[in-house]
């Protein structure tokens, strides 16, 4: 097989990662022509079909996501050696895949990617939120924030901080409980996440005046839909603490159990490596942890 054109794989990356020949030429700052004649090249250098496209949808071939995953992989050692070199002369710089938690879209996070943007410019951003853990290597993320007590061991992780999760509900909604007779259990609504196992939220919950029973109505995998149901009293939930921090400060929320514990996850840092970690990455964990460490 002739030598492959670095090039070209830098091409596939970017029509993968960015979902289409276009925004892949947007981005290249190519001509969308000259983008298929790179892939046009690279496949018959290969001599295998990297990608089904149409008029309308383009997907990986089987030949094509095993490319994908170790060709970018190949890349980010290629572009890590380099900068290493280089980087006495440049800040760090490129694209950083990074897969989060939905309730990290919140005002207090959305200040600290701006702070990370204004002291590292060249880095670009692209987020994904998502409740589900990803597959960092075969879905091409340079790094997952995870909420858990047992990241993966085939996984490099750092930890962060600790994040709480407060059982909230509207004033309206608290009141209606404490409402009921004194030691006599209530039942509340409950909404509730369904990717994780509810073992984990049968935790023994006392409101000012009785035990708490809790009724799961509704089991949902998007915490802001979760949030905005709880504001409109459908009921109660527990929520990421920087999600309704400045809800409870308000008074627009309150704790269902007065000074419940509620639960503390530890939110990490996961990445797939070591190894001729790229300096975006490595800038990237360090500015977290130097804004959240404990």
């Amino acid at each position: 097989m002739d030598e492959l054109d670095i090039n070209g794989i830098r091409v596939f990356r970017e029509i993968v990662e960015s979902g289409s020949f276009t925004a892949a030429a947007d981005r290249l700052g190519m001509a969308a022509p000259m983008v298929s004649k790179h892939i046009a090249r690279l496949e018959r250098k290969l001599g295998a079909r990297l990608l089904n496209r149409s008029s309308r949808s383009m997907s990986l071939t089987e030949a094509g996501k095993d490319f994908f995953a170790q060709g970018r992989q190949a890349l980010d050692i290629l572009d890590a050696a380099v900068a290493s070199v280089a980087q006495a002369s440049g800040p760090p710089r490129g694209e950083l895949k990074i897969s989060a938690p939905v309730w990290c879209a919140n005002p207090g996070f959305a200040r600290l990617l701006a702070d990370f943007r204004q002291d590292y410019p060249e880095i670009r951003l692209d987020l994904h939120l998502d409740n589900h853990m990803v597959d960092l290597v075969a879905d091409g993320f340079d790094l997952a924030l995870r909420a858990t007590d047992e990241p993966s061991s085939a996984l490099i992780a750092r930890r962060l901080c600790q994040v709480k999760f407060h059982l909230v509900a509207t004033p309206a909604f608290v009141k209606k409980l404490d409402a009921g007779k004194k030691d006599e259990p209530v039942t509340t609504a409950m909404i509730l996440p369904n990717y994780v196992q509810l073992e984990r939220f049968h935790l023994p919950v006392q409101t000012a005046s009785a035990p708490l029973k809790l009724d799961a109505i509704m089991k949902c995998g998007d915490t802001t839909l979760s949030y905005h149901c709880v504001l409109a009293d459908m009921g109660a939930a527990f929520l990421p603490e920087w999600l309704v921090d400045d809800d409870l400060a308000s008074g627009r929320l309150q704790l269902v159990a007065g000074n419940e514990p509620g639960f503390t996850g530890n939110l990490y840092a996961v990445y797939a490596s070591r190894r001729q970690m790229p300096p975006k990455l490595r800038c990237f964990i360090d500015f977290l942890i130097s804004r959240l460490g404990d």
